[in-house]
């Protein structure tokens, strides 16, 4: 039974060298049109990238630097809380109720710039 590398039309090749500026332009224009880099540049030449290319989201770099600082900022929240329940000390709720929807915020902040849907999630209600 043939394996989907030996079902593979496109045995061949090609070799471009390129500048490292060059390299990062098109690197940024495939992420851009959503395709990957061997998809884009087939477009590019033939204006149809294939019948297994696919479209991703491109990707927001800076909003996505702007989340990891997001990340490391609730990481370090959580950090304190935890090494706070490890000395025996009481944990103040609505602390804790923030950090958890800081957490969500940064998730649905990942998501969108991923360009992905977000799935409805709420904190829950403070009980008292």
């Amino acid at each position: 039974m043939a394996s989907g590398t030996d079902k593979r039309q496109r045995g061949e090749t090609v070799t471009v060298r390129l500048t490292r500026d060059e390299r990062d332009t098109l690197k940024a224009l495939s992420s851009r049109a959503g395709l990957a880099t061997g998809a884009f540049m087939r477009a590019a030449a033939f204006g149809d990238a294939g019948p297994r290319a696919r479209r991703r989201p491109p990707v927001d770099h800076k909003a996505l630097r702007q989340l990891l600082g997001e990340c490391g900022r609730v990481g370090n929240n959580i950090n304190q809380i935890a090494r706070r329940l490890n000395a025996g000390e009481p944990i103040d709720i609505p602390e804790l109720r923030a950090a958890l929807a800081a957490y969500l915020e940064i998730r649905a902040a990942i998501l969108r710039a991923l360009a992905m849907e977000t799935v409805g999630e709420d904190i829950p209600p403070d009980p008292s």
